[in-house]
């Protein structure tokens, strides 16, 4: 208290409790000095708490524990990533860039006996609410670390060829907001959705000045310290492989997001080829380029930044979940469409915009716009707080399918690019 009010006391106040001067107060000075001291604790306590709830990782997380205790809080994914580094055998490093008020750590994981040519980067929970994306990553590095014996073959085969940095929380302030039980909360404190933050074609977004929009880009690219932190990770490894992973639908995406007029030329066919087989291994949903999705711009996302300005062969954005009922309708559409020959359009170069697939989509994607029907539930659900089961597995049983179906699918994408990277490494040094 003393620190919080060193003056509190002083002066006229301290020589009326304790000056015996005044026999008159003395029968009243334990209560008043009582009554003092209670009010000043309770508004220290509350100072403390509203400290605590500005760091990551910090809060009881009380909401998230007593509804879901299978998912991990901030603080257990730090403990559990240190715990996992220690025993990884000395194939995993951590390390992490501070913007103003926000840490964003990564880990790095590389076999000590290899000299790997594709290096993998997998960003997890830019957007707050979708939780099972960052449960995946933790499970990918319990496996990459020897915690998960069935794949322990797998991991030695991919760590031959590849390495991984890992961002398992990409929004760690916002993240203990949604443990807490903001379940619909996406952005970051700022109000920015930060996979719309990045210079990418950002100044094609239509609402640059929309605050309230809830894809709002924020004020300029990058204007975040979240984003800035990514960016600056991310470029620092130099990824051939880029993978960020949401939630709200199914969907395996490559470049481009921002709109449908240019698509990526650049390694196409491979990187098609290499969704095609994951999406028939994993997924049994909707892949290929992201662009004009139903009509909808995607400018200043992550995957597209990254594979245009460092470059990378391979860059993807996946969608890992949607509630039992939507994703058993869009995978028997999908089908629908495979079986009439729809394939062919993506193979030719269409994205998913083309008319043929619009009627796909009706979930929560970030990268597909919805109806306005879908937009209102939306707004209606984030009124009640009651948006958890679109975006993660609302069951211990359907949680541990998810977190090992992509964990590992996440290791075949490793494997399946790990070739095509050798042979452009070297080609370039023909």
């Amino acid at each position: 208290l003393k620190s919080h009010r060193p003056n509190i006391l002083s002066g006229a106040a301290r020589s009326f409790l304790f000056d015996s001067s005044h026999p008159q107060q003395n029968s009243g000075t334990m209560t008043t000095m009582f009554v003092l001291f209670a009010l000043l604790a309770t508004e220290a306590l509350g100072a403390s708490l509203r400290r605590a709830t500005l760091q990551p990782g910090a809060g009881s997380g009380l909401k998230l524990r007593s509804d879901f205790p299978f998912y991990h809080l901030s603080q257990e994914i730090q403990s559990e990533t240190a715990r996992l580094i220690d025993a990884c055998g000395g194939a995993a490093t951590t390390r992490s860039v501070s913007h103003g008020n926000v840490s964003i750590e990564e880990v790095r994981v590389r076999s000590t006996s290899a000299e790997p040519a594709n290096r993998v980067s997998i960003v997890f929970g830019e957007h707050s609410r979708e939780l099972i994306s960052p449960e995946s990553g933790l499970m990918l590095l319990k496996m990459l670390c020897g915690d998960v014996p069935s794949r322990q073959d797998l991991v030695r085969e991919t760590l031959k060829d590849s390495e991984f940095q890992l961002i398992l929380n990409a929004n760690p302030l916002s993240r203990v907001k949604v443990e807490q039980g903001d379940y619909c909360l996406r952005d970051n404190p700022g109000g920015v959705d930060l996979n719309r933050n990045w210079d990418e074609k950002w100044e094609l977004s239509t609402n640059k000045d929309s605050p309230s929009s809830i894809v709002y880009p924020g004020p300029s690219p990058f204007s975040e310290p979240e984003s800035q932190a990514v960016r600056d990770l991310v470029s620092d490894f130099k990824p051939t492989t880029f993978l960020s992973v949401h939630s709200g639908t199914l969907g395996l995406y490559m470049p481009w997001a921002y709109d449908s007029k240019h698509m990526a030329t650049r390694n196409r066919d491979a990187m098609l080829e290499v969704l095609k087989e994951l999406d028939a291994d994993y997924c049994q949903c909707p892949y290929g380029a992201a662009g004009k999705e139903v009509g909808y711009d995607c400018p200043g996302t992550s995957f597209d930044w990254v594979y245009d300005h460092l470059s990378a062969p391979f860059s993807f954005a996946w969608e890992i979940y949607a509630d039992s009922g939507q994703s058993r309708s869009l995978r028997a559409r999908w089908e629908e469409k495979l079986n009439a020959g729809s394939i062919a359009l993506l193979e030719q170069g269409h994205s998913l915009e083309h008319t043929e697939f619009t009627d796909l989509y009706q979930g929560q994607s970030d990268f597909v716009r919805r109806s306005n029907r879908t937009e209102k539930r939306l707004r209606e659900e984030q009124a009640s707080n009651d948006c958890f089961s679109d975006f993660n597995p609302g069951t211990k049983e359907e949680y541990e399918a998810s977190v090992e179906n992509w964990a590992t699918s996440y290791m075949k994408m490793a494997q399946l690019t790990a070739p095509h990277v050798l042979r452009l490494s070297q080609a370039s040094e023909v």
